[in-house]
């Protein structure tokens, strides 16, 4: 059954079994997921009249917040396929030296594949701050706090995604792949900072 089709108690209990996925990766877009559909929630309560000089924008937000979480739930199916397949090429016998070059290569070759969704769960969490930096400065009020629950959710995503993507990335001898795979890690601090600015910002709005 899809990740997303999934009883939210019926996940955790095969999150916290002894199997190899899902895993921190799976945990990271769906951190992503959530900081999306809270945005989707702010911002359909941002409508009416007193918001009409907003209202392009707020719609907007709904359309990329939704396409936002939906991306994040297919990354997080494909981080725990991907992670299932390299616990399968461990397993692979390597008796022989024909076995173990095969062996390597698939391993080589399923790491990369696993790399790839937290990698990409990076990109969807600097959205997902993207978009809560804008609700932050136009949400409303009655809901604001649930943009800095939402830009929160974005920064424990890139932070949990960046260091499933290092860990895969100590076995990967692809070149070019690790480069690509590096600049998407490298993006995780910028989008961290920038969500502890809008939560920030929002509890200023909260005591003022």
């Amino acid at each position: 059954m899809p990740i997303g089709d999934e009883k939210i108690g019926d996940f955790l209990d095969r999150l916290a079994a002894r199997v190899p996925a899902p895993g921190g990766g799976a945990a990271a877009a769906l951190h992503a997921a959530q900081g999306a559909a809270l945005l989707g929630m702010v911002a359909r309560y941002t409508t009416g009249e007193k918001y009409a000089q907003h209202q392009l924008m707020i719609n907007r937000i709904i359309d990329e917040a939704d396409e936002l979480r939906a991306i994040a739930l297919r990354l997080a199916e494909a981080d725990a396929d991907a992670f299932t397949a390299v616990a399968g090429a461990y397993s692979l016998p390597k008796s022989t030296d024909a076995e173990q070059a095969a062996r390597s290569a698939a391993i080589a070759e399923a790491l990369i594949n696993a790399a790839w969704p937290p990698a990409r769960v990076i990109g969807v969490a600097g959205m997902v701050v993207d978009l809560a930096e804008a609700l932050a400065l136009i949400g409303n009020h009655n809901v604001i706090a649930d943009v800095a629950a939402a830009a929160e959710a974005g920064r424990a995503s890139a932070a949990t995604a960046r260091v499933n993507v290092e860990i895969n990335l100590a076995g990967i001898t692809d070149e070019q792949a690790s480069l690509e795979m590096i600049a998407e890690t490298g993006k995780a601090d910028d989008i961290i900072a920038r969500a502890e600015k809008v939560t920030a910002a929002v509890r200023e709005q909260i005591r003022a």
